[in-house]
């Protein structure tokens, strides 16, 4: 029997404090700092990306199996597939080439 099925599942505990630990922080950034409004809502994407990143890893074990590094390139591919389809939308509905003129 390996150690890795068995024991304290302290990776869990740990991505587990690293999230509580980063919500608070952006928490803490948006009650208690005299930032902007700007700066706040980017200190709060930094950290649900940071945070979605340490849940990939530690939570949904994207790396692990046969396939791990496949399933890495999939996700930014994804990520990325998504991110034009959002930014070019945003593009096209707001540089007047949609309006009914």
């Amino acid at each position: 029997m390996s150690a890795k099925n068995h024991g304290f599942p302290w990776n869990l505990l740990v991505g587990f404090i690293l999230s509580i630990a980063l919500t608070l922080l952006a928490v803490f950034v948006a009650f208690y700092t005299d930032f902007s409004s700007h700066v706040i809502l980017w200190v709060i994407g930094v950290m649900a990306l940071f945070q979605a990143i340490i849940q990939l890893f530690m939570f949904m074990h994207v790396t692990e199996g046969k396939e791990g590094i496949i399933n890495v390139v999939n996700m930014v591919n994804s990520i990325i597939l998504a991110l034009i389809i959002v930014f070019g939308s945003i593009w096209v509905l707001t540089s007047g080439h949609a309006s009914l003129h």
